[in-house]
């Protein structure tokens, strides 16, 4: 649960308003998502993947197994070591992208500007525009089939007005292999739910990409005195006489927590981004944008 959070459990008529206020501010979200795009797109020419096509991207050094007959014999002329000719991945692929709709994701601190919930849907929308000017397939679970469009974007948004997400990890029916998933949450579920869900979703050759979306106050803990706590997902309550003693032993648990889910990334082949809601959105997006587009994630990087 967000350690502070104010969040009552929602019951069905106040589901129907948040779904309206969600509605209304859609519009918003979308115009913020385009602004993040205008802001870190210029110079990008697309997601340039390695595969089967006519165009030249890159040489790389000779892996022992690789076929001879790609090795470009010229560019390894000129120093010691074998190179292979990359050329670049020219059919359209399919993405699948997920904002967590749940109640955690509505938690806001006073250190943050934005809920998680608003900073998730925009860059769900920032990468959909993106996406969509590289020619890619975008879809969205449970939500918006994949489709190949300039109005990519737009096309979620509005799909997200006539729709309430599933508020679990997304449905995997439809995902196919070889495609991809980005999910934006808070990950505050049970570990082993979240670590069975990658396991199942990685078996069937998805590849995955988690942006873990976190308030500061979720990190940095910065209670004292007599405090109330209550679980928006429950409605529990825990009250602390003397936050501040829970301060050490919460964020070494969180932290802990956090590296457990990046490690498993790790080892399936997923990525993972960490990223605060006191941050700038284009950090999480460019790193996302690189991620997708296979550059290696650096040991300790945030967003």
């Amino acid at each position: 649960m967000p350690i502070g959070s104010t969040v009552e459990l929602t019951s069905a008529p106040e589901a129907l308003v948040r779904a309206r206020q969600r509605a209304a501010l859609m519009p918003d979200l979308l115009v913020e998502a385009r602004r993040v795009v205008a802001t870190v797109i210029a110079g990008w020419h697309g997601r340039r993947r390695r595969g089967v096509g006519e165009n030249f991207w890159q040489f790389r050094p000779f892996v022992q197994g690789e076929q001879v007959s790609r090795i470009d014999w010229r560019r390894s002329a000129r120093d010691d070591h074998l190179y292979l000719r990359d050329r670049e991945w020219e059919a359209a692929h399919t993405v699948w992208l997920w904002a967590d709709p749940s109640p955690s994701m509505r938690f806001q601190s006073k250190a943050a500007q934005v809920s998680k919930e608003s900073r998730a849907l925009v860059l769900i929308l920032a990468l959909a525009e993106i996406l969509a000017r590289s020619g890619e397939r975008i879809g969205y679970p449970g939500v918006l089939d994949p489709i190949s469009s300039r109005a990519a974007a737009e096309r979620i948004a509005a799909a997200l007005l006539g729709s309430r997400p599933a508020q679990t990890f997304p449905p995997d029916d439809r995902l196919k292999r070889f495609s991809e998933l980005v999910v934006v949450s808070d990950f505050l579920d049970p570990v082993e739910e979240i670590v069975e869900k990658i396991d199942r979703i990685g078996r069937r050759g998805i590849r995955g990409h988690l942006i873990m979306i976190a308030d500061p106050a979720e990190e940095a803990f910065p209670y004292a005195g007599r405090t109330e706590f209550r679980d928006p997902e429950t409605g529990a309550k825990l009250t602390a006489g003397r936050a501040e003693t829970l301060r050490e032993e919460y964020q070494t648990l969180y932290g802990a927590r956090r590296d457990f889910i990046a490690e498993h990334c790790r080892r399936l082949g997923w990525s993972f981004i960490p990223h605060r809601t006191d941050h700038l959105a284009s950090e999480a997006l460019v790193a996302i944008h690189g991620r997708l587009s296979g550059a290696p994630q650096m040991a300790g990087a945030r967003a």
